[in-house]
């Protein structure tokens, strides 16, 4: 079995989590839970199951809600690269998504994102120099914008990030580590370039994995 514990803080609020992953076969079961589902006595509240079968399918089952969501994922390949495509459909919302991705080599990947009967289809285009630093610019066809985001290794555990949303001039700043050894974190900071004030939101993130 393994186990998780994660911790968010806002400056505005602060939360916890807690994920329990148990191996059955080729299958996962995994079950988590929010600071809301223990806080004020044990409730339903921020409960969540999943089945999972890595590379094949997740079926996510939010216990409040009473809510499924299905996703199954396959790879096929064009002109002998790897297309890998996923279909996530959510019951309580009726929202069918699709999403594909086709990599090139290493180095070059674009996907495409399109939520069945709407307007809502993104088209991202990625891409690593030299191992370390990614270019990802996307373009959203419905709001007929860009984004961009670039992010850079350092040290083989740390990952600096930068992105812009051009359509609400939203600037974002992200400092990340995975460890095995100390868990991984993350620290956000982001800053809408509309507003007359300018103050930034901040925001961080741990989380810690144990084998049971």
């Amino acid at each position: 079995m393994k186990a998780s514990l994660k911790a968010r803080y806002d400056t505005d609020k602060s939360a916890a989590g807690a994920t329990l992953v148990v191996n059955a076969g080729d299958v996962k079961i995994r079950a988590s839970m929010t600071d809301a589902t223990v806080v004020n006595g044990p409730s339903l509240n921020g409960l969540a199951l999943a089945v999972e079968k890595p590379g094949f399918f997740i079926v996510d089952y939010n216990v409040p809600k009473k809510d499924f969501r299905f996703q199954f994922m396959n790879t096929i390949r064009v002109s002998e690269k790897p297309l890998n495509l996923t279909y996530i459909h959510s019951i309580g919302d009726k929202r069918t998504i699709l999403d594909g991705t086709l990599v090139f080599d290493s180095a070059n990947k674009v996907s495409a994102n399109h939520v069945l009967g709407s307007a809502n289809f993104k088209l991202k285009y990625n891409y690593v120099h030299e191992g370390v630093t990614t270019f990802e610019p996307s373009y959203d066809v419905a709001r007929n914008s860009w984004d961009f985001a670039v992010s850079r290794k350092f040290f083989g555990e740390d990952v600096f990030r930068a992105s812009y949303q051009t359509p609400n001039k939203a600037l974002g700043l992200d400092w990340s580590r995975n460890s095995k050894l100390n868990g991984s974190f993350k620290i956000s900071a982001s800053l809408n370039l509309a507003e007359e004030l300018k103050v930034p939101k901040l925001s961080a993130e741990s989380t810690w994995d144990f084998e049971m």
